[in-house]
């Protein structure tokens, strides 16, 4: 389809302006009737900037089936908000996107020296910064101590029953993004030091830190989940404090996404892809991709896992081809989840003037995907041309090679 990346008004702004007007001009008589669809006008009760940020779905493509394809997308805005002094959080999960069987997403935002308490996880946990700085603290197997420091982009990976904190750091805190490999994780079922502090006996804990009754009296009696308190001081004094006998762990559960150059670049855009060969701890798989304004991260399927996906910033499409001769087509925006289930074709396009910002995330520890154009062009001409019904100067033209992202 035709788009241009500098004009003001976009294919979705226009198909909501012009079809209640072509539908008024025909009704008129100014144009004959069957010149204009007629059904494609709403008006009844509707809400008109939902209806705009989610036209292909108010106004499905041609191509789309008329059976519904599960939903795919749920909102963060429609998430609601756990509140505390020192940050909020919220979640989705299974029970917000039913499709999202294998990976559920907590949004967090911390102040300078909130704390995300000591707890642990039955699922793996693995986070991407989306602003500002925090501190995260850990121990490895080996009881050995990790204290750093992350910054947009950052990663953080911690593995099931590894307990763990995270605060934030001036002069702002953060924000991130959690992902569990377990959709029916919930963040309100996590383990809290606080919350096992409190239903504890209180002569077994004196008896388990060699202190008196007395001098635990001050524990919490409820959950603390977030609070807020003093901004840490220097890191290294942090790591010289957890550290005590022992060494420093040599496990690094951090990652610096935007140290490494980008795993393919295009014209159309970028891709870094993290799996367990670059980022040693991690058993979770991210692509982050980048498509410029007009481009395309190109039709194409996982064989090995779901597609949990995170829109960063810019507006997208993506239309899912499932069984059964099923399709549909979602727009997203910033703060959008979407989900695709294995094997299922799909692509991703930038209907926005500005890039166009998401991650894929698989619960695998490697990534593998594979590109419509690569396949049919390693299959044999003839076979392909006769699929689809054009000549050869036509198949010449088609990608040779796995694009990734393709520009406008």
């Amino acid at each position: 389809m035709n788009r241009t990346s500098d004009s003001s008004v976009s294919r979705r702004t226009m198909v909501l302006q012009l079809a209640p007007a072509a539908a008024a001009l025909a009704m008129s008589g100014i144009v004959p009737a069957m010149a204009a669809d007629r059904s494609r006008n709403d008006p009844g009760p509707t809400n008109p900037p939902l209806d705009a940020q989610n036209v292909d779905s108010a106004w499905p493509p041609a191509t789309d089936s008329k059976s519904l394809v599960q939903n795919f997308k749920y909102p963060f805005s429609f998430a609601n908000k756990r509140a505390y002094e020192g940050g909020w959080s919220r979640e989705v999960t299974v029970r917000e996107l039913p499709v999202s069987k294998s990976m559920a997403g907590v949004n967090m935002r911390l102040t300078a020296g909130g704390v995300r308490e000591l707890h642990w996880h039955t699922a793996g946990e693995w986070a991407i910064m989306l602003y500002g700085t925090a501190r995260i603290t850990s121990i490895d197997k080996e009881g050995k101590s990790f204290v750093a420091d992350v910054k947009k982009y950052d990663l953080w990976y911690f593995p099931g029953g590894i307990p763990h904190s995270i605060q934030g750091l001036e002069p702002d805190g953060c924000e991130f993004m959690l992902v569990f490999d377990d959709g029916d994780f919930s963040e309100s079922e996590t383990v809290l030091l606080s919350d096992a502090m409190a239903h504890l006996p209180p002569e077994v804990l004196a008896k388990n830190f060699s202190v008196s009754q007395e001098s635990l009296k001050g524990l919490p009696k409820q959950e603390l989940f977030i609070f807020q308190t003093e901004v840490p001081g220097s890191l290294e004094a942090d790591q010289k404090a957890a550290g005590g006998a022992l060494e420093r762990s040599t496990v690094d559960f951090a990652f610096r996404t935007m140290e490494m150059p980008p795993t393919k670049s295009t014209k159309g855009g970028e891709v870094r892809i993290v799996d367990s060969s670059k980022f040693k701890v991690s058993a979770t798989t991210m692509a982050m991709v980048t498509v410029r304004p007009g481009g395309l991260r190109e039709l194409h399927w996982h064989p090995n896992a779901d597609e949990w996906q995170y829109y960063i910033a810019g507006k997208g499409r993506m239309t899912v081809v499932a069984t059964g001769n099923k399709a549909r087509t979602m727009d997203f925006q910033a703060g959008d989840v979407g989900y695709v289930e294995r094997t299922l074709l799909h692509y991703v396009e930038n209907t926005g003037d500005t890039d166009l910002v998401f991650l894929e995330m698989f619960k695998s520890s490697y990534y593998q995907d594979v590109s419509l154009s690569e396949w049919l062009a390693h299959t044999p001409p003839e076979l392909v041309m006769a699929h689809l019904r054009i000549d050869r100067a036509t198949f010449d033209a088609m990608p040779k090679t796995e694009v990734v992202v393709m520009p406008l």
